[in-house]
């Protein structure tokens, strides 16, 4: 289904099995601009169980600029014990960038905040690079505020694996 934006040539659908390959290629994009590329592991089957499987964990939508697929929100929900509600987290936005200007991120953005709106949600949130001011610039402008006083942690790697180990769960 083709969701109407009002702004002109700009178009959102929610990703289809077909969609895989170029989702994973907006990955690359976004983490080659990230300058994180050689981190990215992910691949065409692991998307497509995580979009389609048997329990999706994930949503994907793709923003078309002239019917041209040129960007995509990845998300998925999460729950805020404070708030009693569930909550939308924004794990990728991105738009390539010959098509940025065109309204696609805003776009896309608006509707997030439109699923979280009527589905209930408490809130929208995401992460974004300190270093990356034109997306920092970009957020500001809609409306978000940065999470002064909250720390990102992460575990992953030889890490997570020496703490999966660390109790003998049966």
């Amino acid at each position: 289904m083709t969701i109407s934006t009002g702004l002109d040539g700009v178009t959102l659908r929610d990703a289809e099995r077909e969609d895989v390959p170029l989702i994973l290629d907006f990955i690359k994009q976004l983490a080659d601009y990230e300058k994180l590329l050689d981190e990215v592991v992910a691949t065409a089957p692991d998307l497509e169980a995580a979009l389609f499987g048997e329990e999706p964990v994930i949503r994907v939508v793709i923003g078309q600029h002239q019917g041209e697929p040129v960007g995509f929100a990845l998300f998925f929900y999460n729950f805020s014990t404070f708030l009693g509600r569930r909550g939308i987290y924004l794990e990728d936005l991105f738009v390539v960038p010959e098509h940025r200007g065109a309204g696609v991120g805003r776009a896309l953005l608006t509707y997030l905040a439109h699923l979280a709106q009527t589905q209930g949600c408490g809130r929208l949130e995401w992460s974004v690079l300190n270093w990356n001011e034109p997306s920092i610039q970009f957020y500001r402008s809609l409306g978000a505020v940065p999470m002064d006083g909250w720390t990102v942690n992460r575990i992953d790697g030889p890490a997570l694996a020496s703490l999966s180990h660390s109790l003998d769960f049966d």
